[in-house]
């Protein structure tokens, strides 16, 4: 396979197979420098066609709430006190550096995740 700027789906599908093909390469080969150069390829088409958004930060705090069971009075081991917890929740409060710190060690969140721009909802109450 000619390697070559992936432009369509069809490429690439190909692509992807070519790389599985390629998976066991020999160090130093011809194989290898095709393998690492479709990589390459593979990977710029995924930026520009298969690009998935962050998730906003606080509904990535609510999500990791959910799933630990846990109550807005639980973030308060992250966020100093309940009005706090309350106003971020809420979105009427920008996570601070130091909440984002607390967040990511004590939560697992992401700090790429809650460094992000809120969504466009952002200032508006939950169900709006």
């Amino acid at each position: 396979m000619k390697a070559k700027v992936i432009k369509t789906e069809a490429d690439y599908e190909a692509s992807l197979s070519r790389i599985e093909k390629l998976m066991d390469a020999e160090p130093g080969s011809n194989e290898e420098d095709e393998l690492e150069l479709l990589s390459l390829l593979v990977e710029d088409y995924e930026k520009r066609e298969h690009y998935i958004e962050p998730p906003d930060p606080i509904d990535a705090i609510r999500f990791r709430m959910e799933q630990l069971n846990l109550s807005p009075k639980d973030l308060t081991a992250y966020i100093p006190s309940r009005s706090k917890v309350s106003e971020v929740l809420n979105r009427k409060r920008n996570l601070s550096l130091p909440m984002i710190r607390a967040l990511h060690e004590g939560l697992g969140i992401s700090t790429d995740v809650l460094v992000s721009e809120p969504q466009a909802n952002y200032g508006r109450k939950s169900g709006q």
